[in-house]
Order: structure tokens, then sequence, then C-alpha cells
């Protein structure tokens, strides 16, 4: 399978209905979803019948999809997936950055990486005009990875969950990237030599 996207490290892919038992290990793993789900156990029906046909969605707005499994790119060792997703299955204007790493991949660098090689693939061929994240506002790790990938912090706001989970109480955060914020760093990163 071609991938959509390589980054010096990871190679981000189409996902296939060979993935279930990755996705399950990695929805199963109760750090990797404390965020999330508060670090339920996983069930391997749901994520075979609801989150795997979430996953495989093409968007006709891009004629593609919004999330890619991503793998490591020397070794093929599946790490994750990525999310770049249009709010509106009919317009690639404003998308949602998303991604959730096996712990493996934490402390790396990995979810910086494909999170900007995904946003500069949105900005220069997609369409895209903003890119926007959440996430609890307790999750300081994926907050990191919003501010090292160029988004900034746009508002703190409460969802209304139908079960609230350790750390919910403290609300979400909304991060944000707009098209041309994105131009102005890139015609600055041109004018000096990368390290």
């Amino acid at each position: 399978m071609h991938p959509f996207l390589q980054t010096e490290r990871l190679l981000l892919r189409p996902f296939t209905e060979a993935d279930v038992d990755d996705l399950f290990a990695l929805d199963n793993d109760p750090e990797v979803m404390r965020f999330i789900n508060g670090g339920k156990p996983a069930d391997r029906e749901a994520i075979r019948t609801r989150t795997l046909p979430r996953l495989l969605h093409v968007h006709p707005c891009s004629g593609t999809r919004g999330f890619w499994a991503a793998q490591e790119k020397t070794t093929g060792t599946f790490l994750g997936w990525f999310e770049l997703r249009p709010l509106d299955d009919h317009d690639p204007a404003v998308v949602e950055l998303g991604y959730r790493l096996n712990r493996s991949a934490w402390g790396r660098g990995c979810a910086t990486e494909g999170s900007l090689a995904l946003i500069d693939k949105g900005f220069a061929d997609l369409g895209v005009e903003r890119v926007t994240a959440n996430t609890m506002a307790v999750n300081t790790g994926s907050r990191r990875v919003m501010e090292k990938s160029g988004l900034s912090f746009l508002r703190s706001y409460f969802g209304d969950w139908p079960e609230s989970i350790p750390g919910s109480e403290h609300g979400e955060v909304e991060y944000e990237l707009l098209k041309e914020t994105w131009e102005a760093r890139e015609v600055g990163r041109s004018d000096f030599p990368r390290a």
C-alpha cells in the first residue's frame, strides 16, 4: 500500500481491515486512553465495527481519508495514528488535528513530527484554511505537541460529556493555526537554513 506521507522517521498510510489488532492494543492501553475515556478497557468488536469504519472513511471534499496509520519507517512497527479530518465532509477549509500513539513513541518527538507534516500537507495541497485541535486542559503532553506544531491557544471550554473522567472538571482547550500564519512562518523558515 502506498504511503500517504513520509517524514524522516514516520510513514503515514491508509488504514486497512488488517489493522484491527494493532488498534485494539492501542486503545486497550489505559495510559494511552487516560485522557480519552479514563483508561477503560477496549472492546475488540467495537474497534472492528465502529472505530475502523470511521478511520476508513474518505472525505468527498478532499478525496482522501482523515486518519492515517503511523508506522516507524525503518522497522514498520505500528505506532498509532494521526488525524487531519475535515469538520465538514464537503468543505476542506477547517480540519481537526489529532494523534494517538503507543507509549513506545512517547517522548521521542513522533507526535510533533507527524503533526507538522500533516499540517504542511493540508495547507499546501488539501485546501485547508484553518487547523483546530482539542484536548483536556490537564493533558499537558498533547498541549505541548499542539504548541510545537505551531498551533496557538484559542479558548477553554466545558463540554457536555456523558461520563466525566479524572481531570474533566478542568475543562477542555482548543488550539488553532490559520493558513496565513503558517504561510508567514514558512517564508521566515525559508530565510534561514534549518539545523
